[in-house]
C-alpha cells in the first residue's frame, strides 16, 4: 500500500473511526510475541497520540515532535523526545525498563519513591516503517491512557494507520481522543529542534 502524508493520515483516520467497514476491529488484541530491541532503536516520528485525557481542544497545541530509544546501560532503553513550541524547543526523556513480556517496560522518569508506575507496551511494529504503543499509568484516581502512531519518515502506510485505529478501538478511545501534529510547516521543526 501507498504512503500517506501526515494531513492525509489523519483525515483518513478521521474518516475510519466514523465508520468505515475496513476498521473493524481485528480477532482479538494482538501484543507482540518477540521484540528485537536493536531494530526498534533509532529516530522516530510521532505521527499520532490519542488518549483518554485529549479532546479535540488539544489538536491546536500538539506541535510536530520526533522520539529517539537509544540503548542505556545492559537492559535499559532511554526515550528522548523533541519539540518544537513557537521558537523554543522543548525536549524531554526517560528510561525504559524491560518487563517479563517482550516490548514491555517499566517507565523511569524521576517520580519520588512510592509513585505510581507507568508502563508502556511497544503493541505492533515491523522496526523500519511503524510502531505503535500503548502507556498506561495511575494520576490519583483516574488512569491515564495514551496510544502512540510512531513512523520513521513523515508519512504512514494505510497497514499502519489501520492498526492504529484498531488500537484504539480495542483501547475504548474514539476520534475524540485522537491529536495529530500539524505538518504544515515541518521543514521548520527540523531544522530548530
Amino acid at each position: 500500500m501507498g504512503l500517506l502524508g501526515a494531513s492525509g493520515a489523519a483525515l483518513t483516520l478521521l474518516a475510519a473511526l466514523a465508520g468505515r467497514s475496513w476498521w473493524l476491529p481485528r480477532a482479538g488484541a494482538q501484543v507482540l510475541k518477540s521484540f528485537q530491541e536493536d531494530q526498534f532503536q533509532g529516530h522516530w516520528f510521532v505521527l499520532g497520540l490519542a488518549g483518554n485525557s485529549n479532546s479535540r481542544a488539544d489538536r491546536s497545541l500538539l506541535s510536530p515532535f520526533t522520539a529517539t530509544f537509544e540503548r542505556s546501560g545492559k537492559r535499559d532503553l532511554e526515550v528522548s523526545y523533541a519539540m518544537n513550541r513557537g521558537t523554543r524547543c522543548i525536549t524531554w526523556s526517560y528510561l525504559l525498563t524491560p518487563m517479563t513480556q517482550p516490548g514491555q517496560f517499566s517507565v523511569d522518569n524521576g517520580r519520588e519513591p512510592g509513585a505510581p508506575v507507568e508502563e508502556l507496551q511497544v503493541h505492533d511494529t515491523d522496526y523500519t516503517n511503524f510502531a505503535l504503543m500503548v502507556s498506561k499509568r495511575q494520576s490519583g484516581s483516574r488512569s491515564i491512557l495514551r496510544v502512540y502512531l510512531l513512523c520513521r519518515m513523515w508519512a504512514v502506510e494505510a497497514k499502519a494507520l489501520e492498526g492504529f485505529a484498531c488500537l484504539l478501538k480495542a483501547q475504548g478511545l474514539s476520534e475524540d481522543n485522537v491529536v495529530f501534529p500539524d505538518s504544515a510547516d515541518w521543514s521548520s521543526h527540523l531544522s530548530s529542534c
